[in-house]
């Protein structure tokens, strides 16, 4: 079993930045993918970025350029660069993690981010 918990969302004005942190803890090692999610309210939770377990990253097109992915390998701890922040950035962002078996089974509970104009 994985578990993920995410942390570092909080208010921002527009244009400002945020940095994420997904810690997991379990069978961490096991983890090959990680990414991240996000869902505004009245929408669907949609794929921000994504990060294998070589380092090759992808980025949702409303995202790119302005946000970064990246991963410890010591710890598999995840994070997620955000800069340049706008209102339409804000959501619940979640953690989700796949170890192979699991079919990208395992998610965090997410953290806030709110960006005000």
């Amino acid at each position: 079993q994985i578990q993920l918990v995410e942390s570092g969302g909080g208010l921002v004005q527009a244009g400002g930045s945020l940095r994420l942190s997904c810690t997991p803890s379990g069978k961490i090692f096991s983890i090959i993918g990680m990414a991240w999610y996000r869902q505004a309210p009245g929408k669907q939770r949609e794929l921000v970025a994504t990060i294998s377990s070589g380092g090759t990253t992808t980025y949702s097109d409303s995202v790119k350029g302005r946000f970064t992915v990246s991963r410890d390998s010591a710890d598999n701890t995840m994070y997620l660069q955000m800069n340049s922040l706008k209102p339409e950035d804000t959501a619940v962002y979640y953690c989700n993690a796949d170890d192979g078996w699991s079919d990208w089974y395992y998610w965090g509970h997410g953290t806030q981010v709110t960006v005000s104009s």
